[in-house]
């Protein structure tokens, strides 16, 4: 298997085509298409894909066949049909049927394996799909926006090439259910899912006693955090958790989805983290893949909400980052960006890549306070899973 050093010079693969803006549930709908056109079209304009080190890859059509290594065959035919008389999840407020909804969902799909196969075949150390990240999708039913599960296709296809280990890091608000369900009983996948907790929000899973199935007790990872929770507590949650999972999993591929629905400007939510502590998870993120399996990540977008004023800043970071550029955060956006949004939305664009917050928190493993909700979340996932991982739990006393 290629390490992903001796490319052509290609350290991102920037998975996008046009037509990806087709999976489109209509007017009104929180999961508008405008939100990955404007991402887009802002890492354009800061020149993120100009750098010899990018390429920008447009994904193929995939087969039916390769939906159903996760989802069940009459599943499909309901997606085909479009008919929400059928059930399956289709037909709701949250996943209306729209023309063409086959085509467009398995095209986010195949976008998604487009940058798992450039990563595995050695054509980029990184790859990005900023339209995927359709987590909730569940084998034989639609749930949360999402109709086909691209993170999960994408494991599978990993898996099905002879990949040993994945590791699947969900970062979305929104706890990765069915990411989660498909992979719950596969000790190859280990998913960790930091997330509002379910007591407060859709849906209503992802507590820490959620542990994995009897052939992989521990591979699933939950982090149910208070609602509030901002930068310092999420990123204190997040390096206490991950790094050490992941250092002792080993997986040959990471893969991360990167909701961004956890801003303190979302209105499906109500978490407070900022731009500023989205990027720094990137960064995070980036740096333990090049860590524990030689660089090799798949990246998608998911959840976010805040259209014009969060998403395209988060993902145009997480595009930079994996493309070895990172934009620092104080960088004016171009006015031609400014404008569009204006155009597009009739919102306010936001003036710079940032924030204006320090994004910093304080190591869990110097001292914990068993009254505070956020390490008491902490707590309570370390002592549902680091045993099964033989990591030591002497210090929570």
């Amino acid at each position: 298997m290629s390490n992903g050093h001796s490319l052509d010079g290609h350290r991102l693969a920037a998975v996008w085509d046009d037509d990806l803006a087709e999976y489109d549930f209509g007017p009104g709908h929180p999961l508008a298409p405008v939100r990955v056109q404007l991402t887009i079209a802002l890492a354009r304009a800061l020149g993120v894909f100009d750098h010899d080190s990018v390429r920008v890859v447009e994904p193929e059509p995939i087969g039916d066949d390769l939906l159903l290594t996760v989802h069940d065959a009459d599943y499909l035919v309901a997606v085909q049909t479009g008919r929400p008389d059928l059930g399956f999840g289709l037909g709701t407020a949250d996943v209306p049927v729209f023309p063409n909804m086959h085509v467009a969902s398995r095209r986010v799909a195949g976008a998604t394996v487009a940058a798992a196969k450039a990563v595995l075949d050695g054509d980029a150390l990184h790859g990005v799909n900023v339209a995927g990240g359709l987590h909730h999708a569940m084998p034989g039913s639609a749930s949360g926006f999402c109709v086909y599960n691209d993170p999960a296709i994408a494991i599978r296809w990993l898996l099905d090439r002879g990949v040993e280990r994945v590791a699947y890091v969900d970062t979305d608000v929104h706890h990765g259910d069915g990411v989660q369900e498909i992979f719950y009983d596969d000790p190859r996948v280990l998913t960790i899912s930091l997330h509002q907790s379910g007591r407060t929000l859709f849906p209503g899973t992802g507590f820490p006693e959620e542990t994995g199935g009897p052939n992989a007790q521990g591979y699933a990872v939950n982090v149910a955090l208070p609602p509030g929770t901002s930068d310092a507590g999420w990123l204190r949650a997040l390096h206490a958790i991950v790094p050490p999972l992941v250092r002792e999993f080993r997986p040959t591929v990471l893969v991360s989805q990167h909701g961004c629905d956890s801003h303190r400007l979302d209105p499906l939510a109500q978490l407070a983290l900022s731009v500023d502590g989205q990027r720094a998870a990137a960064v995070a993120i980036h740096a333990l893949a090049h860590e524990v399996c030689e660089g090799r990540w798949v990246a998608t977008g998911g959840g976010g909400y805040a259209l014009a004023e969060v998403v395209p800043r988060t993902w145009t970071h997480l595009l930079a980052e994996a493309a070895g550029h990172p934009i620092e955060p104080t960088t004016p956006i171009p006015q031609e960006w400014q404008d569009l949004v204006v155009a597009r939305t009739g919102a306010l664009p936001p003036l710079t890549m940032t924030d204006d917050e320090p994004a910093t928190f304080s190591e869990f493993a110097a001292g914990h306070d068993p009254a505070n909700p956020v390490d008491r979340a902490i707590t309570a996932t370390m002592r549902a899973v680091f045993p099964a991982h033989g990591i030591d739990l002497s210090d929570l006393g």
